[in-house]
């Protein structure tokens, strides 16, 4: 008698909910080694593992067998970095990994983030982020980005020109605020920075 693969989503979900109340990862690793291994469609992989993307102990194992079947999946290596950051895998290998999915996917903005996110230099940063508000001039979490790594390299190397970046990039962004406690966060930041002269 042939063995029928168990459903992918409800062995994972049965894994975590025995993680969440047991805390052995050692056994949750396992199950979802033995999941991986039992599951051939990719595709019902990354479905069963959508819901719990967050939690890095169970979107990194996974994913990393997903990226193992289909290295150039960018969405794939995306979560895979995102998973590696969070258990704190360092910018290095998770830099490496959002390069890799730049490389199959120019286009996917989650990579764009993670490769300006894992550069080690402050300089190199900003002007990482600079990049990615070039190439998606809509991405206001980039722009945010953008003006507090500026607003840092100005402060830490008395930077007029990260400066005036800052305030620009700062002023770009109160101009399409409308939460009230996005406006004040913006025009606090604006009020500090337009005090420093260098």
């Amino acid at each position: 008698m042939v063995r029928q693969a168990p459903d992918a989503r409800a062995a994972v979900a049965a894994a975590v909910r025995d993680y969440t109340s047991e805390a052995d990862i050692p056994q949750l690793l396992a199950r979802l080694d033995a999941i991986c291994a039992d599951t051939a469609d990719t595709a019902a992989l990354v479905a069963a593992v959508e819901p719990f993307r967050e939690m890095h102990e169970v979107a990194g194992p996974v994913y990393e067998r997903v990226v193992e079947r289909e290295p150039e999946n960018a969405t794939a290596l995306v979560a895979l970095a995102n998973a590696y950051w969070l258990t704190g895998r360092g910018p290095d290998v998770v830099g490496a990994i959002a390069s890799r999915a730049l490389a199959v996917d120019p286009s996917n903005r989650a990579a764009w983030h993670l490769w300006a996110l894992t550069e080690p230099s402050p300089r190199g940063r900003m002007n990482r982020w600079h990049q990615v508000t070039q190439r998606f001039p809509e991405d206001k979490l980039a722009h945010a980005a953008l003006a507090d790594n500026a607003a840092g390299v100005a402060s830490a190397e008395n930077d007029s020109v990260a400066l005036k970046l800052a305030v620009g990039t700062y002023e770009m962004l109160l101009a399409t605020a409308t939460a009230p406690n996005e406006r004040t966060a913006l025009t606090d930041a604006l009020t500090t920075l337009k005090k420093w002269s260098f």
